[in-house]
């Protein structure tokens, strides 16, 4: 069966302009189902321990689940996933890190605006986010925001409010005002997807409907990036190859046992983090 087909707009001028591309279609129905059971079967194997946690700190359950379950792993290598990317990064491709954002119908998680440059310590900026929608995501259940063309210019400074609610571990927020304006609502539709540059400005509101917005937050980024602290990340090649050696990279995962946080995948969550610190801390 032949994959979905990409708009024409999703080209690397484009996307340099404007910081973002969507709605761009990866997932036909019947995976979009299949992937969207996987993830509630998922929460109900987590649901104590995410109900015990405050959204700030969801990321221990919700964040680089790609390198210890099979069936997360295999939604990064879609081939219409990595079609799209390959037109703003090239054929050399590895995944950094994944995270999911939920909102259950009537959450108060928010995400505050923000830069994501100013933070993960990576460079140069062949980095992107591509954001896969398994359910609806719409400005009435918090889809992602963006203000256009924030990427380029100058980097904003940031804050660290850590709001209980706020979905990002330390409720990082643009610390000066901006425009809200002139934010775009980046609605998708099941089985599309966005894509947006590391340093665009970006956010999402509470879900004040009956729906639940679930998405994948995938980091890809080429092999030519290398992380500010001189560490070697963890990443996973998922398409081309990688001649540099910025990245310590993986092997796929076996399956879909386990709990998130635990073993291999807890190591792996804390060197993440460990290295975001780092990098943080050499930046001033």
């Amino acid at each position: 069966m032949a994959g979905p087909r990409l708009p024409a707009e999703v080209d690397r001028a484009a996307f340099d302009q404007a910081g973002f591309a969507f709605p761009i279609p990866v997932l036909d129905p019947e995976a979009t189902d299949r992937y969207l059971k996987r993830y509630l079967e998922f929460r109900e194997r987590h649901g104590p321990r995410l109900q015990s946690l405050p959204p700030n700190q969801h990321w221990q359950i919700h964040s680089d689940t790609h390198f210890a379950f099979r069936w997360i792993d295999e939604l990064t290598r879609e081939p219409a996933v990595l079609d799209a990317v390959e037109r703003i990064l090239g054929p050399d491709i590895l995944v950094w890190n994944t995270a999911w954002f939920v909102k259950m119908p009537g959450d108060k998680t928010f995400v505050s605006l923000h830069q994501d440059g100013a933070y993960w310590g990576l460079e140069p900026m062949e980095v992107l986010t591509a954001w896969v929608a398994l359910t609806p995501a719409t400005p009435e259940n918090g889809c992602m925001r963006v203000l256009p063309g924030t990427h380029r210019r100058p980097a904003l400074p940031q804050s660290d409010t850590f709001h209980p609610d706020n979905a990002l571990s330390r409720g990082q927020e643009i610390a000066v005002p901006v425009d809200e304006s002139a934010a775009i609502d980046m609605a998708l539709a099941p089985g599309q997807m966005s894509m947006h540059h590391l340093w665009i400005v970006h956010g999402s509101r509470a879900n004040q409907t009956s729906v639940p917005r679930i998405g994948l937050a995938i980091r890809y980024v080429s092999p030519r990036v290398r992380h500010s602290s001189g560490n070697r990340p963890w990443a996973m090649l998922v398409r081309g190859q990688d001649t540099w050696g910025h990245f310590h990279l993986t092997d796929r995962p076996d399956g879909n046992d386990g709990y998130a946080g635990e073993g291999f995948h807890g190591d792996i969550q804390r060197r993440v983090h460990e290295a975001i610190a780092q990098a943080r801390q050499a930046s001033g």
